[in-house]
């Protein structure tokens, strides 16, 4: 068995895939902006794909408050079969209904056989609303 290696991890609004295989991901972002918190965000997905490796591991994700200890969202336990160096394996998890309660940076977690492999920022800003100017006369 050889760990495998993280290739990427990517948020998403929505992934299809092709009838040759291929993944198409459609809306990329790593910053939510909104007017209105909290705000729950209807679908998000995370797109993780792992290579040179060999062997089957299990690969679970979540989503950590500011704080960087409290889980918001946790995605099932996803199997990741390598069967040789050569291949790689892509995941989308599909995250419904996850409400942000507060602006923030909250943190991606990617964890392989429960050892975290990578943390990344999402950013949730609540946006200044405008301010009414007084045109004068």
């Amino acid at each position: 068995m050889m760990t495998p290696d993280l290739q990427s991890s990517l948020i998403c609004d929505d992934v299809r895939q092709e009838s040759n295989g291929k993944f198409m991901l459609i809306g990329l972002f790593d910053a939510i902006n909104t007017d209105q918190i909290p705000i729950t965000f209807s679908k998000l997905c995370i797109v993780t794909r792992w290579c040179s490796g060999e062997g089957i591991f299990t690969q679970r994700t979540r989503i950590v408050y500011p704080d960087q200890v409290t889980v918001l969202t946790e995605g099932q336990q996803v199997q990741a079969n390598l069967p040789n160096e050569e291949a790689s394996a892509t995941s989308v998890e599909v995250f419904l209904n996850t409400t942000f309660p507060k602006p923030g940076t909250y943190w991606v977690e990617i964890r392989l056989d429960d050892k975290l492999k990578i943390r990344y920022p999402l950013r949730v800003n609540q946006l200044a609303k405008p301010r009414h100017r007084r045109e004068s006369v």
